[in-house]
Parts: C-alpha cells; structure tokens; sequence
C-alpha cells in the first residue's frame, strides 16, 4: 500500500463516529463523510452478563459495592482533545493512538459496561499480579495484562462460542502447543496461573513474527493466518490500521477495544466508576497429590467447603484429582495445607471404595452349566447352517434367488445329481 492509501485508511479510521443504535453483540459506526455506516463485532467479554460474573466465587467471596461512591451513573463527557491527552500519558511501550472506533469503545466500558469495569478492577486485585509476573518474566509489556479484559471480562471459568476457555481465551489446539494439560479430568486453560504464563510465552512468540504489538494481540484473537491474509491483500503494510478493513469483524473491534480496557483503567475515576471493594483473601499454597483423591475426602478430613476447593483449583473437570497419572497441584488455605500434611493417609483412605469407583482389574464371571449348554448347542446349530422347506413349484434356481445364494452352492450342499425337487424336501441354504 502506498503512502497515500495509508494516509487515507487512517484519515477513513480517525472520522468515523460512533452510532447510538447497537446490539447485544455488535456497535455500528457511521462514516459521517460518506454517508456509510460499517457494523464492528463486539469482542465477546464485551457481551458478558455482569450477573453471571458477580455470581462468580471470588466475587462473592471477597468483592463488595463500594456505597460511598458519588454519582456512580453519572459519565461526564469529554471531548477529543482530553482522551488523546489522556491516551498519551499512559506509561505505555504498545502505541494507543486514539480515533473515533476507539472512542465507540470506551464509551461502551463509560457506559453500557461501567459496571462490569467495577467489577473487572475488584477483580483485577486478584489476577492482575499473577499477570503481571508472567509478563515481566518474559520482558513483555506490562500494558498487556489488561488482554484479559477484552477475552474474559476477568472470568476464570469463561467459554467462548467457539471453545476458547479460561482468562486468557485459549482454543484447545493453543494451549496443548504451550504445554497446557487438556484432558476428560484436567483442564489447565482454566487455571490463572498456568495459563497467564502460557499466553505470556504465546505473545513472545507471536512478537518475533509480526514485531508490532497490534498486529500480535490482534493475531492473539483471530490466529496468525487471519492477519497474514490481511497484510497480503494491503499489499505488504504490517500495520493494524491499514490492515483493517481485510481484517474478521470482530478483530476490526479487537485492538480499540484492547486500548479502551487500558483507558477506562486508567482513568476509572474520571467516569465516576468505582471499583468494587475488595476482601483480600487468605494465603494459599499447594500441595501435590501423587494418588487418585476425590475433592469430598480433602474437603471431609481438612474440614474445607468443597465449592472452595473447585474455585481454588479450577483446571479440575470433575471432583476427581488424577494423582495417579501425574502429580498433581493441590491449592488450598495454608492451614488447610497444614491439616492434609498432617492427616495425609486418613484424606486417600477417606471413604475411598465409595468414591473413587473407577476400577483397576475386573473378574470376567464364568457362565453356569447351564448357560454354557446352551451355549454349545446354538454353536452347534449355528455350525449347521440354515434350512428350508421345498414348497410346491418350487425350483432350485427360486429357492437360490430367495436365499441369496447360487444354484451350484444349493447343489454342492445337498449333494443333488439333478434338478428335480419334491414338495417337502428339506435342503441347506447356508
């Protein structure tokens, strides 16, 4: 793409004005100079029922409303020049230009979504740390810990309509590349810390190919191939906002909204949203379990509720922790950890027959005399073959046809010398 097509892709980005009218999944926008309107994908975060992630056990547990907040629904407007200021003064190392498709998008967290912002910044007390050591780990930008704000809404038992699970969204085929245990027992996309480090070494690895980070975290949601075609058909350009029209609909929306999350992050305040308070939780540790153990014997012998122990230990399909087939991490409080060290035996032996019911070897039961009689003799049958009953007019090739055999056969089976069939004779088919 030339210079003055790019110019021109990024003047059509910076004039577009956000639309009034919007769905449940989708913003339209309207090109005020062209008289056309573009329809963009919400990221599907953006469409979370803040029900469902109140209802969530941190939520519940540790996150409260914040009742001395004043004015929470009132959202002050500003104009351009205060949110380019704003943009630009985020210590930030990814470039966060602002235009109109970005401004569509903060006004949907300012807005729409400001209570879901109260609740992702609770939250964010919880997973953000966790995010932040695995970015800084890999010396990546510490701005992308707010990546799982667009792909979650902050909710570690989120599914996406395609599969995607956990905080940070991986498909099945991703996390299994970065080493995440995916199994009918263990699902490690769920599981904030080993995914947070799984998707920290995805975005290095998605850096060395594109070496511009809108272009990796816009590969991070539609896949290297998605972009790839999108730089071919700009003729070359590796940059977000030229590529923009090749790019899925949804993706088109990825990156303002990406830099919407880190404004209204930011700048919370200045939209009189107020973050949820937050009970900070007791410390945990792990444990690791060597032995198949069943989450009712940890939480009967350790005395700890059982829905802590799945919300603690999310990558858990069912109540079954497979230490059998691998060690296996174990988080609880760390008195509780104390109290398993402690009664470790009495925890496996803990009504162990009755719940962990998987068998290793089983009996195969011989049949009774009997039984086995019987057997015989329909083998014995069987090793007979099939019969009929010669009827009147019957011939040998009529009775082949219904019987789906040969003449030849008929006659080699029963040993006939001719055609010649009496009624009643009874022959072998089979």
């Amino acid at each position: 793409m030339n210079i003055k097509r790019l110019f021109t892709a990024l003047t059509l980005a910076a004039t577009v004005t956000a639309a009034t009218a919007q769905t449940d999944r989708q913003v339209i926008v309207h090109d005020q100079r062209l008289a056309s309107e573009e329809v963009i994908d919400l990221p599907e975060a953006m469409t979370a029922n803040l029900d469902s992630l109140l209802d969530e056990w941190h939520a519940k547990k540790y996150l409260f409303p914040d009742t001395t907040c004043v004015d929470p629904d009132f959202n002050p407007p500003f104009p351009d020049s205060v949110y380019q200021e704003r943009l630009a003064r985020i210590p930030a190392v990814m470039e966060m230009p602002y235009n109109e498709v970005v401004r569509t998008f903060i006004d949907q967290y300012s807005g729409r979504l400001r209570r879901s912002v109260s609740y992702m910044l609770g939250a964010g007390n919880f997973y953000v740390p966790i995010f932040e050591e695995a970015l800084d780990y890999y010396d990546l930008p510490l701005e992308l810990k707010y990546l799982p704000v667009i792909e979650s809404a902050l909710d570690p038992t989120a599914t996406s309509r395609a599969g995607a699970v956990g905080l940070w969204q991986f498909m099945l085929a991703t996390g299994k590349r970065y080493d995440l245990k995916v199994n009918s027992l263990v699902d490690e996309r769920r599981d904030p810390i080993k995914a947070s480090w799984a998707a920290a070494r995805y975005l290095r690895d998605l850096y060395k190919i594109y070496n511009d980070w809108n272009l990796v975290i816009a590969a991070y949601n539609c896949g290297p191939t998605n972009v790839n075609k999108a730089i071919h058909r700009a003729d070359g350009v590796h940059d977000y906002w030229a590529i923009y029209p090749y790019l899925p609909k949804e993706t088109r929306g990825y990156v303002p909204a990406f830099i919407a999350a880190n404004y209204i992050m930011t700048y919370y305040c200045d939209h009189n949203i107020c973050p949820m308070k937050t009970r900070w939780p007791i410390a945990t540790d792990t444990v690791m379990v060597s032995r198949n153990l069943h989450m009712d014997q940890v939480a009967a012998v350790c005395g700890i509720d059982k829905e802590d122990l799945h919300a603690l230990n999310p990558q858990y399909v069912t109540d079954v922790i497979p230490g059998q087939s691998a060690p296996c991490a174990l988080r609880m409080p760390c008195d509780k950890i104390l109290a398993f060290i402690d009664a470790k035996d009495s925890v496996y032996n803990y009504r162990a027959a009755e719940l962990l019911t998987r068998r290793a070897t089983v009996a195969v039961q011989q049949p009774d005399p009997a039984t086995q009689r019987s057997t015989q003799q329909s083998s014995r049958s069987s090793s007979r073959g099939k019969t009929v009953t010669v009827r009147s007019g019957d011939t040998l090739s009529a009775i082949a046809k219904r019987n789906r055999t040969t003449v030849a056969k008929l006659r080699r089976l029963n040993g006939l010398r001719s055609d010649r069939l009496k009624p009643g004779q009874r022959l072998r088919v089979k």
